[in-house]
């Protein structure tokens, strides 16, 4: 993904199309389910994320369907996009591992601190 920074929504972008192209509303529908509601996208920011993970390469669009006369796009992630996320996952689980380790050694008596 460049040297950008992966945004919270293209990380949930990103893993909806893990398993399956999604349309739009697929695709917010999976964020909201994996992110446990914590994520909530507007379909102008879905594309507009989208547009950036398909300029970058990660995402590309898998084809077109049109179901009760409207059309639905349907993206898939490349094996760019595949990489991409398993090293942003992995750039999480160490910080969460350092972070964790860090939580567990404070001790909150040492600072002066009541329990």
């Amino acid at each position: 993904m460049s040297d950008r920074v992966m945004t919270e929504p293209a990380f949930f972008i990103l893993t909806a199309l893990v398993d399956e192209p999604r349309h739009g509303y697929g695709i917010v529908g999976e964020v909201a389910t994996l992110s446990d509601g914590r994520v909530r996208l507007k379909i102008g920011t879905l594309y507009g994320v989208l547009d950036r993970l398909v300029g970058d390469g990660l995402v590309e669009r898998d084809r077109d369907e049109v179901q009760q006369g409207r059309l639905r796009r349907y993206y898939r992630l490349t094996e760019s996009g595949h990489r991409s996320l398993t090293d942003e996952t992995e750039r999480q689980a160490a910080n969460a591992r350092a972070a964790t380790e860090r939580l567990q050694a404070w001790r909150p008596a040492s600072q002066g601190w009541a329990s």
